[in-house]
């Protein structure tokens, strides 16, 4: 008999790799300032996380299953606390500082969303077609959502609703329900672009609504046409809703000549860095842009910037290589380990990487609004870094224990 692999490399290795391109950007983005601390709290982050995931790894899967709504309780407390403790930095209140360190609680929260999430999703007694379940399982991610939202931390709490719906259609929701109560968002969005594409995107949905071949329950018609009006509203109120950065964010995605030294500057300077890094880069702690901090917080949402200056177009898709081969092993992983919480589980986590690494890219080449969110496992920031090994630990033990788990 074939013996079983106990460690998977093809995980371990690109988060590694992941890893240690991190280390070098917060090094180059912070050389030269007379500030070192930084790089060695992230080195530390990085131990303290390679700590995090083997007490994950072996510990009993059963464990992260039976604890999920005690570790969901006990993040909505530090959330709350956070609110009325935390540290104010850049406008929000999203950080407890601690023996100097800072905590982010909201990334940690995430984390324990999607166990809780995938524990409710992955009961016997869960219908997630029936109204009182779809209201539980969509209680579980709003609740921490609104809590990140009163920091106020738009970023995350974007990032925070990010799982949502993979989830729900892994554990059986109608898709075609979840397409239609997707529109509203849908209509929000396309409104700030132009009156024709918010139009257009009506006339799409009083077509699909047309010729669905679905009957639909009269709370589901009453939630979407309701969620319809509510989004055309807040387009319309949008200057009241959002607050002067958040349309200033926007504007500047649109056109960002229209701020060139304001809320347009970041985006315009990663397009010089990213664009002047060339094919093989300009090598290590060589970049212009980021040598001369022509880009605010670069070690940050922005770290893709120096990666791509120093080492070119090369290592920017090394480094998205690795990204998709830690996404590709984990869903691999969702089809070929036959238990359901742990597919929940890893469904979230695969979801949530995802959206973190297009968004923070997308934001970094101009094609999404700037909205703070950082590049996983790269960008600097403790809690980031060690909520996401934490969960890469998970998935190192649901693949070491897969033939106890129904594989």
């Amino acid at each position: 008999m074939k013996k079983q692999q106990a460690v998977d490399f093809w995980l371990l290795l690109p988060l590694g790799g992941l890893i240690v391109f991190g280390l070098l950007g917060v090094y180059s983005a912070t050389n030269g300032t007379g500030d070192t601390g930084l790089f060695f709290r992230q080195l530390t982050w990085a131990a303290v996380g390679g700590a995090a995931m083997l007490f994950v790894y072996y510990n009993d899967v059963r464990f992260f299953k039976e604890s999920a709504y005690g570790f969901y309780i006990l993040s909505m407390v530090m959330l709350v606390a956070v609110l009325v403790l935390g540290t104010k930095v850049a406008g929000q209140t999203s950080w407890v500082r601690i023996a100097g360190f800072s905590f982010q609680p909201s990334e940690i929260a995430k984390m324990a969303t999607i166990l809780a999430l995938a524990r409710f999703l992955s009961s016997d007694n869960t219908d997630i077609n029936s109204l009182p379940h779809l209201v539980t399982a969509l209680a579980i991610p709003l609740l921490p959502a609104v809590l990140i939202m009163l920091q106020p931390d738009m970023g995350t709490t974007l990032t925070a609703l990010s799982f949502i719906a993979p989830m729900i259609i892994m554990a059986g929701f109608d898709i075609y329900i979840l397409m239609l109560l997707a529109f509203p968002l849908v209509l929000l969005l396309t409104g700030f672009i132009s009156i024709y594409a918010l139009a257009g995107m009506a006339v799409v949905f009083l077509l699909v609504l047309a010729f669905q071949h679905h009957k639909l329950k009269l709370h589901q018609m009453v939630t979407v046409v309701l969620g319809c009006i509510g989004g055309l509203m807040a387009n319309r109120f949008a200057d009241v809703i959002l607050k002067p950065h958040q349309l200033k964010r926007i504007q500047t995605f649109l056109d960002p000549m229209s701020d060139p030294q304001g809320a347009g500057y970041n985006v315009l300077q990663a397009k010089i860095a990213i664009s002047s890094g060339g094919v093989f880069g300009k090598g290590f702690l060589e970049g212009t842009q980021t040598q001369l901090r022509f880009i605010p917080a670069q070690w940050t949402d922005f770290i893709f910037c120096v990666i791509a200056e120093e080492f070119g177009f090369i290592g920017a898709s090394f480094l998205i290589l690795l990204f998709a081969i830690v996404i590709v092993r984990l869903i691999w992983a969702i089809f070929s380990i036959k238990n359901r919480f742990v597919e929940l589980t890893l469904g979230g986590f695969v979801s949530l990487l995802l959206v973190h690494v297009i968004i923070n890219i997308g934001m970094t080449l101009g094609l999404i609004p700037v909205i703070g969110v950082p590049l996983p496992f790269v960008s600097y920031g403790g809690s980031s870094l060690v909520g996401n090994m934490i969960m890469v630990g998970l998935a190192l033990n649901f693949f070491h224990n897969r033939r106890s788990l129904g594989y």
